[in-house]
């Protein structure tokens, strides 16, 4: 009898521990939430605020290097590196440990100052900085242990991730997939939906974002078009390494060439104003009207894609802030137009199926990547997405657009590598 008590005073104490962190977890997610939400308004507005003024005064564009030498001014006091960001948090993560605090507002100005300029990049890399930044805050406040503050940072990616794009359970998967490929926190995983869904709630209360995409015209299900698909998914995967190995030399190549951080922001910004003097101004910025026209009305032209690449390098490699991801939707989009139709595919799902699959090609995400084309597109295609996704995750090797993620897991068999990317 004494045995079947104790048992007993086991399991409910056990129902109560778990009780307990459930608990707290839902407390410190909602905070961090509540945080990401309003800072995610803020930020989103701002960064629209200065794309319409780049917009209205296109002379702003001359303005690239002064501005740039700020930003690496600014880095340079605060003793963070010029990779001081994403990678940054990643790093801190699997290393267990702090992230600065200096880096949310270092984060947010810079990338304000990036679009204003037109710089070439897109606001996710912010997102995860300045939510890293403030779960890590949330955490201290809490007292956390270093593995629940991970946790912790891990809840303010998510949840600026959410507030920025409007798809919080891509932002949720996503916060808990990117750290290490092959390996999903699922101690996370409570927190993680609770902090990206509370943001979502408060961005959406105050407009912080916008969902333009019309659900594009989805083929019948059959042996052709899952050729079709799965034909565009391969060659997304292609086009997926391209970006990153572009990425990597670019910042390689520009760094031996120009040892001095200040004089090679001073030099690429003059090598950046060259190339939208000569290409455009469709490649500076988010670029979001394009994505939009791929994807609603189908129209994209063939070499859109390598010119973003090209605009999208140069602007990060020589000190720029913002992120890739915007940029790869904007990659994803005008190349799976404008081959999709070649493959028989519909234009308007051939820039779909290119933004699921180059987004999961570069990050390495493959659930939230699946998430992201319903949260986008609605659940009709989601058959297609999913052969894409996979496709795309597998061929795209061990090539990310963050040098610091690290694989855990082989792509090819169950076996641990523990590699870091590209």
């Amino acid at each position: 009898m004494k045995k079947f008590f104790w048992i007993a005073k086991m399991k409910i104490m056990r129902i109560f521990l778990y009780a307990g962190v459930f608990v707290k977890w839902i407390i410190i997610a909602s905070i961090t939430g509540v945080l990401g939400g309003f800072i995610g308004v803020a930020f989103n507005k701002s960064i629209s605020y200065v794309t319409g003024l780049h917009q209205q005064y296109p002379a702003l564009l001359f303005l690239m290097p002064v501005l740039g030498l700020l930003i690496v001014l600014m880095y340079d006091k605060a003793k963070l590196s010029g990779d001081g960001g994403t990678n940054l948090i990643l790093h801190s993560i699997r290393h267990l440990k702090g992230v600065p605090i200096i880096i949310a507002p270092m984060i947010f100005i810079s990338t304000v100052l990036t679009h204003l300029v037109g710089g070439s990049a897109g606001r996710e890399g912010a997102a995860l900085q300045l939510g890293g930044s403030i779960g890590a805050q949330v955490g201290r406040i809490f007292r956390l242990s270093q593995k629940d503050m991970n946790v912790a940072v891990m809840c303010g990616m998510g949840a600026l991730f959410s507030a920025l794009f409007g798809t919080p359970l891509t932002a949720a998967f996503f916060a808990m997939e990117v750290i290490a490929v092959g390996v999903l926190y699922y101690s996370a995983f409570v927190p993680c939906v609770v902090s990206s869904l509370v943001a979502y709630a408060i961005s959406y209360l105050f407009k912080g974002f916008t969902l333009p995409y019309n659900p594009p015209k989805v083929p019948h299900l059959s042996l052709i078009s899952m050729l079709q698909t799965g034909g565009l998914a391969i060659l997304c995967a292609f086009i997926s390494i391209l970006f990153c190995l572009i990425m990597k030399y670019t910042k390689e190549g520009l760094t031996k060439l120009f040892k001095n951080p200040y004089i090679r922001m001073l030099c690429g910004g003059v090598i950046f104003i060259a190339l939208a003097l000569i290409f455009g101004d469709e490649y500076t910025g988010l670029g979001a009207k394009t994505i939009v026209t791929a994807v609603n009305e189908g129209h994209a032209k063939y070499y859109d894609f390598i010119l973003k690449m090209i605009f999208t390098a140069v602007t990060m490699a020589i000190g720029f802030k913002g992120g890739e991801i915007v940029p790869t939707l904007f990659i994803g989009s005008t190349f799976g137009c404008a081959i999709g139709a070649h493959l028989g595919l519909d234009p308007t799902f051939g820039a779909a199926i290119g933004i699921v699959a180059v987004f999961c090609g570069v990050v390495n995400c493959p659930i939230a990547s699946i998430l992201l084309s319903i949260e986008l597109f609605g659940g009709e295609g989601t058959a297609f997405y999913v052969v894409a996704v996979c496709i795309s995750y597998m061929l795209s090797g061990y090539y990310s657009i963050y040098s610091s993620q690290r694989f855990a897991y082989s792509k090819l068999r169950a076996e641990y590598v523990n590699m870091k990317a590209n």
